[in-house]
């Protein structure tokens, strides 16, 4: 959704721009593009070897880029360490990247048997280490809460006991013990690999996904100057949820009583939600699948303090 996140955040010249998951710099090469002369951008990626291929890619911006090997919950920090602030314009785009999805290696993906990993920025226990390390009761509550599983409690046991007999140490050993602890039926009525959500559940355990998500939305008023932008492209619910209660809560921050006609808590909305911003096209997703999913949330700062 390149296309709409730039006019979401309707970049200007001279404005400053935050991309918290800069990836390949897609996005960020765009909106310092659309900006034009003098516009300026921080990105921050957890992965060393996005952040490699970014500097390639925006060398020719010179020092109106800062690219940090940070993750984006401390993007505060990093926009004072730059001495520049508010911006005018913030970006998620939340989740795994195709280049760590198509990278071997990684475990992202069980399309590739590989060792199960799944970091992102190569820090903390991987994948392999928390499926050894938690009981089954632990096990199951991570898959229910994380990846949605209904059928959590019988795939984590079903862990518990292979992983008695030989670690469970690779994506395809991983995705194969899931598809054999599902039922035929569940499996045919499934329209997505049975180990999907198994592996969203690791992957978002393991990079703390969501507790960044929820740092960086508790910072996000104090980053953004009055009239700033704020786009997030989620991917699955439990980001998309978070985001949109976060922007309602923004939007409407009264706490008085609903009986009471006339506010007294003097609280003022923060942001100013951007309606309904579609989804991705026909074309974008049958050249990039992964878009399927994507749900874009937008919202404009106010001139409320934070």
């Amino acid at each position: 959704m390149l296309a709409e996140v730039v006019r979401v955040l309707n970049p200007r010249p001279g404005g400053l721009y935050a991309d918290g998951t800069l990836g390949a710099a897609g996005h960020a090469e765009a909106v310092l593009t659309a900006g034009g002369p003098d516009t300026r951008l921080l990105g921050l990626d957890r992965d060393p070897r996005a952040l490699s291929l970014a500097r390639e890619r925006l060398a020719g911006f010179g020092d109106r880029v800062r690219l940090v090997q940070a993750t984006f919950d401390h993007m505060d920090q990093e926009l004072s360490r730059w001495g520049r602030g508010p911006a005018d314009g913030v970006l998620l785009d939340l989740g795994v990247s195709s280049m760590q999805l198509d990278e071997a290696g990684r475990g992202f993906s069980f399309r590739r048997d590989e060792p199960l990993d799944m970091r992102m920025g190569g820090d903390g226990p991987s994948a392999a280490e928390l499926v050894a390390s938690l009981d089954q009761g632990e096990l199951a509550s991570l898959f229910r809460r994380l990846g949605e599983e209904s059928l959590a409690k019988r795939i984590a046991g079903a862990l518990v006991r292979a992983r008695e007999q030989e670690p469970i140490a690779t994506t395809g050993r991983l995705a194969g013990l899931v598809e054999q602890a599902m039922p035929a039926a569940e499996r045919r009525k499934r329209k997505v690999h049975p180990a999907t959500k198994i592996f969203q559940a690791l992957r978002l355990a393991v990079n703390d996904e969501l507790g960044m998500l929820e740092r960086f939305l508790d910072q996000a008023p104090g980053l953004l100057a009055p009239g700033g932008r704020l786009a997030v492209l989620s991917y699955h619910s439990l980001e998309d949820r978070r985001v949109k209660r976060a922007i309602s809560a923004w939007a409407d921050p009264c706490t008085c009583p609903k009986e009471i006609a006339v506010c007294l808590c003097g609280k003022k909305p923060l942001f100013k939600p951007l309606g309904k911003l579609g989804r991705p096209g026909e074309a974008e997703v049958e050249a990039n699948p992964r878009a399927r999913s994507a749900r874009l949330r937008a919202a404009v700062r106010t001139e409320a303090p934070a």
